[in-house]
């Protein structure tokens, strides 16, 4: 475990580093959180009885899925991992006495968490500072905050759990980028990036809210405002377990097979 721990460390402090790509992408988020709050609002005087989520929690929603967008997105992917299976320099990480699944999880995990950490302090502290209709507002409750943090960890988890079975499919393909693309897209619309998962018809939100894609980014940004708590928010956070449970044993057993059978190319 403590190779693990090392290697998580290592890649975290070296996250740090890229300070400017953070500056630009602070600027980016600001302008994209600004143009969805002014959306969401034309939206909701036009019909108001028809808005799923109050405006309160709708801007909260939104700051925070900016705040946290380089630790939740389903868009970003480690190229190293990537070009490291299409490259064949895999064959060094497995001559190594590691698991290629836990390494590959924590180096994940580590970078997401180091590029969410240069950007929210500086979204989140800006945003509570904003005029009534775009500002964050402060959490439900203490409960709901300490909620707020254990989903949020947990759809971290979650998140990185799948786009791992995305980097393991590139063992048993010639490339992955076909996969990487799809699924990306499926994410995009299923976590709620385009459109909050309450804004859904009631049978297909249904639907949606069982699959593992509701258990990131939808189940924190929507406890933080109290528009997912009591019976609700408990089953979603069972859902996080469950799902991040099962997809963790597939990616393990899957990348085991992998391994015995892996073929490396080129001279």
């Amino acid at each position: 475990m403590k190779k693990y721990i090392s290697y998580f460390r290592m890649w975290l402090v070296m996250g740090l580093q890229y300070r400017a790509a953070a500056f630009g992408g602070i600027v980016t988020q600001f302008f994209w959180g600004f143009m969805e709050i002014a959306a969401m609002h034309a939206f909701h005087d036009s019909n108001p009885a028809a808005y799923p989520m109050t405006m309160e929690a709708t801007c909260s929603y939104i700051w925070f899925q900016q705040a946290f967008i380089a630790m939740l997105s389903a868009r970003i992917f480690d190229s190293q991992i990537l070009d490291s299976v299409r490259s064949g320099n895999i064959a060094y990480e497995l001559c190594r006495p590691v698991s290629i699944y836990s390494l590959w999880f924590s180096r994940s995990t580590a970078s997401r968490l180091s590029a969410a950490g240069l950007r929210c302090i500086p979204i989140l502290a800006v945003a509570v500072l904003l005029p009534a209709s775009y500002r964050l507002s402060a959490p439900a409750g203490p409960a709901q905050f300490f909620f707020f943090l254990l989903t949020l960890a947990l759809a971290v988890l979650v998140t990185v759990s799948f786009i791992m079975l995305i980097y393991i499919s590139g063992l048993y393909t010639v490339s992955s980028d076909g996969i990487r693309r799809m699924c990306s897209s499926l994410m995009d619309f299923l976590t709620g990036t385009y459109i909050p998962l309450p804004f859904f018809p009631g049978k297909i939100r249904q639907m949606m809210e069982l699959l593992p894609f509701a258990s990131m980014q939808n189940v924190p940004l929507r406890v933080y405002s109290g528009d997912l708590a009591g019976a609700e928010m408990y089953r979603a956070i069972f859902l996080q377990i469950f799902w991040l449970t099962a997809m963790v044993m597939i990616g393990r057993q899957l990348c085991r097979n992998a391994e015995r059978n892996l073929m490396i190319q080129g001279g």
